[in-house]
């Protein structure tokens, strides 16, 4: 005897092994979606997101630098390496690395004006990305959703970090739960 196909009112709790587990398969199956938008956007500019993403910090604090340590915990995700990250970067001449003089392990990173001419450029694409990726939500959807994110975020952000990621709106102090 043939199974019955599979029907898409089909019970969450035949598919998943928990509600959670539902939650977060949505939400890595969103992440993905939306993530090969932004890819084709950042393909077109020889860049990744991850190191669009540093560039963009880096701008924020220019003309000064912020130290490898620094400019890691303010990605939006963890880099696995941060090196080989800077090394593509550097190798396009969009960042500059300097060690400190006092304390030789310490490395600080600045945008070059390459960089930030292509952060400028890259600009109107990327409000596209988002509009192509979102625009479908309205405002308070979105303000929602952003909140629900921060909750679940919230019990898993490295403490050290403090609100490092502009991100984290330290939804915990906020009185948000």
């Amino acid at each position: 005897m043939t199974p019955a196909p599979s029907s898409p009112n089909r019970s969450s709790s035949l598919l998943f092994d928990s509600v959670e587990q539902e939650a977060y398969l949505q939400l890595w199956r969103t992440y993905d979606r939306l993530r090969e938008i932004d890819e084709r956007v950042f393909q077109k500019y020889g860049i990744t997101a991850q190191q669009y993403n540093a560039l963009r910090i880096l701008r924020s604090v220019r003309p000064g630098a912020l130290s490898t340590s620094a400019l890691g915990a303010r990605l939006v995700s963890r880099a696995a390496d941060m090196t080989r990250l800077l090394d593509k970067l550097e190798e396009q001449g969009l960042v500059a690395r300097k060690r400190c003089e006092e304390n030789r392990r310490v490395v600080y990173v600045s945008i070059t004006a390459t960089g930030a001419t292509l952060i400028s450029k890259l600009a109107a694409a990327v409000r596209r990305c988002g509009q192509d990726q979102l625009g479908h939500l309205d405002a308070k959807t979105l303000r929602t959703l952003i909140k629900i994110l921060e909750r679940a975020r919230d019990p898993h952000e490295d403490e050290a970090a403090g609100d490092a990621w502009p991100g984290n709106q330290g939804s915990r102090r906020r009185g948000v739960r």
